[in-house]
């Protein structure tokens, strides 16, 4: 039976997390330098167009196909790594058909919005040189071959979630270790940016940054709290948990700042914010306000690391820091989750909570998660490189930005040809 205002809720929700695209192509856009902001903020617009298509078309159904969530009562045994194809282009599904307590139109598109922002989290790993058309190529192919499976392993009655143990509220597994290792595997295989680790690479507009980081926070109240499903009482304690972890992991990045370097940035607070939004996305449903808090505090420590001294010393080129954040903070979260877990919240209890073996569980789901996508979107990468030619643009394109290069279209023209390098 439709609950009115469970439907409501999640139309809300839905369009908070597509807002969430919008904030990473603003955080993205701030980040990069003038002559190529442009063409990443297109590369995160154009997955909202691309996406969405492959979504309704093939994509629900290869997720939640197969009668999961409709009363169809399909096991993982059936499907343990892919739904079905009849709900390809939406078929059979009615305004009389139901997931849960809410029509099935508006849980398909509310999950599509998921598959959105995942796409989109991988721009940061592969900005300022990598081939338009190469892109598009790719993230079609990688919602279908990555994405979907593993979200249906997750979220649809695969193998991750029922057979291994392992649960992912909101999309530590599904969304932010895919995308961030997946950014890391297209880092490697396009090479850094020329003159990295000897050219400054500042970014060049700092309120873009605030601007997409707003955006973040606010989409991920309906990234998280909408993934209980249902206005109730667990998509209270996912509203909670995530703000409290971000405003956590905000203080703890400027912490981190400042015993580092004895100053404070907007740019640090705002990095730190997304980071306990990652950390906090795969437990917001299953932990306590305190432990938000300490994943929050957690989280930052470990992505500061990350992206201050792992990336310097091992010398790959991740842009944006896609999977020094949403990468490491992702795997973070999910092991952490495998700690704070509460029992009286979610279906399981985590090490604190009697149940040691669970941490073991989301471990081995990271690890899973960290091969899958990294396997197949390096095969991915080598297939188009084999059949298209070169994944990067050509060098002089590269010198005089995107924006020009590519499109023919400078977002700052009073600024061109000021900032080559």
């Amino acid at each position: 039976m439709i609950d009115t205002g469970d439907t409501a809720f999640i139309l809300v929700s839905a369009f908070l997390v597509f807002i969430m695209t919008l904030g990473i192509a603003f955080f993205y856009g701030g980040m990069v330098r003038r002559k190529n902001v442009g063409n990443t903020m297109l590369m995160c617009t154009t997955v909202a167009g691309v996406v969405s298509i492959i979504w309704v078309a093939v994509g629900y159904s290869l997720v939640f196909g197969s009668g999961f969530g409709t009363g169809a009562g399909d096991s993982f045994l059936a499907h343990p790594f892919l739904g079905g194809l009849e709900r390809v282009f939406l078929s059979g599904v009615t305004v009389d058909t139901v997931w849960g307590t809410i029509p099935e139109f508006v849980w398909a598109i509310y999950q599509g919005m998921f598959a959105l922002i995942t796409v989109a989290i991988i721009v940061g790993g592969i900005v300022e040189r990598m081939r338009f058309s190469q892109f598009l190529v790719f993230i079609c192919l990688w919602v279908l071959i990555v994405y979907c499976p593993l979200a249906h392993m997750v979220w649809g009655g695969g193998w991750i979630a029922d057979a291994l143990g392992a649960y992912d509220f909101a999309g530590g597994d599904v969304v932010h270790i895919s995308s961030g290792v997946t950014a890391l595997v297209l880092a490697l295989m396009v090479g850094p940016r020329f003159g990295n680790g000897k050219l400054s690479y500042q970014p060049h507009n700092i309120p873009f940054i605030l601007l997409g980081t707003l955006f973040l926070w606010l989409g991920w109240f309906g990234f998280n709290a909408g993934s209980a499903g249902a206005a109730n009482g667990q998509a209270g304690l996912a509203f909670a948990t995530t703000n409290t972890a971000a405003a956590a992991a905000m203080l703890s990045w400027m912490a981190c700042e400042y015993a580092s370097t004895r100053k404070v940035t907007l740019f640090g607070a705002c990095s730190g914010a997304v980071a306990g939004l990652v950390a906090v996305t795969p437990g917001a449903g299953y932990v306590d306000i305190w432990a938000a808090v300490l994943m929050g505090v957690i989280v930052s420590v470990v992505c500061f690391f990350a992206v201050s001294r792992l990336k310097p010393r091992l010398g790959y080129d991740d842009a944006l820091d896609a999977f020094g954040v949403h990468g490491i903070g992702g795997m973070t979260g999910t092991i952490l989750t495998g700690i704070f877990a509460n029992p009286a919240y979610g279906p399981f209890a985590g090490l604190i909570f009697g149940d040691p073996m669970q941490v073991v569980r989301q471990l081995l789901s990271v690890l899973f998660v960290i091969a899958w996508a990294g396997g197949l979107s390096f095969l991915l990468a080598w297939f188009l490189k084999r059949l298209g030619g070169d994944l990067r643009v050509a060098h002089e394109d590269e010198e005089i930005g995107l924006d020009v290069a590519a499109h023919s279209e400078p977002s700052y023209p009073a600024y061109s040809g000021m900032d080559l390098h």
